[in-house]
């Protein structure tokens, strides 16, 4: 059910930071080895199944990481999005409504992009750039492909996947978020596939930081005031138009 009523789930925000806190205290906690340890092994076996042997999954790899697999990854939200904004129970001024929403998020994105530019001064290259001898599928096919990546910390896909997901739990209700969630590891997993990125670039990197900031976005009145403000400033655009 759509919700866009301005509350302040305090308890919410909090479990929620506490849960992306966890993972920071997981990844930096000296002697605990699990991310370091899940990264390689999630990297070797997944390195390892491109080889001559499984060209149809190299294939596959590649081309899930050329740039045209990122227009079909938008595609795929953007049916998202609409079978989130068919589902609006309140028909009246659904699209504009859900402009408003969609305009919220992107500031939010753009917002965080900012944000762990600024906060965020650790980084890292890709297991394919820190490690040798390592089958890259650049070399393997004749089409433009990524599978390194100078500076893969956090995962940006990841993290607006995390963020897009969010936002269609607080606006959409469970059953979209689900659907959301589940697309979300489907698209992110192409660059830990390819070895551009490491495991923990998306599953702990944006997940923490979608888990710190997105509930004081969208578990406080912020997000539905915004969104409420673009969709009546369209409204009223609307109906300044001549003939209106």
């Amino acid at each position: 059910m759509l919700q866009t009523e301005p509350t302040f789930a305090l308890g919410r925000i909090l479990l929620f930071n506490l849960l992306g806190v966890a993972l920071i205290l997981s990844w930096i906690s000296p002697g605990l080895l699990f991310w370091t340890e899940l990264d390689d092994a999630v990297f070797f076996a997944t390195n390892a199944w491109l080889s001559e042997e499984n060209t149809a999954w190299v294939l596959f790899v590649a081309a899930s990481n050329n740039r045209l697999f990122d227009v079909f990854s938008f595609l795929i939200l953007l049916a998202i999005y609409l079978w989130a904004i068919s589902h609006d129970p309140e028909p009246h001024h659904r699209m504009l409504r859900w402009g408003g929403i969609g305009i919220t998020m992107l500031l939010a994105a753009v917002f965080i992009a900012q944000g762990v530019r600024m906060v965020v001064s650790y980084n890292h290259p890709s297991p394919t750039l820190v490690y040798e001898n390592v089958n890259l599928i650049t070399q393997m096919v004749g089409f433009s492909t990524k599978d390194s990546s100078g500076s893969s910390f956090p995962g940006d896909h990841g993290v607006n996947l995390f963020l897009f997901t969010a936002f269609m739990w607080r606006f959409a209700g469970h059953k979209v978020m689900l659907v959301s969630a589940l697309i979300a590891i489907i698209l992110s997993a192409p660059r830990i596939l390819s070895g551009a990125h490491w495991f923990s670039d998306v599953y702990f990197a944006a997940l923490a930081i979608n888990l710190v900031v997105a509930p004081w976005i969208l578990l406080t009145p912020l997000a539905p005031l915004l969104s409420r403000a673009f969709t009546a400033g369209m409204i009223k655009a609307r109906n300044a138009l001549p003939g209106k």
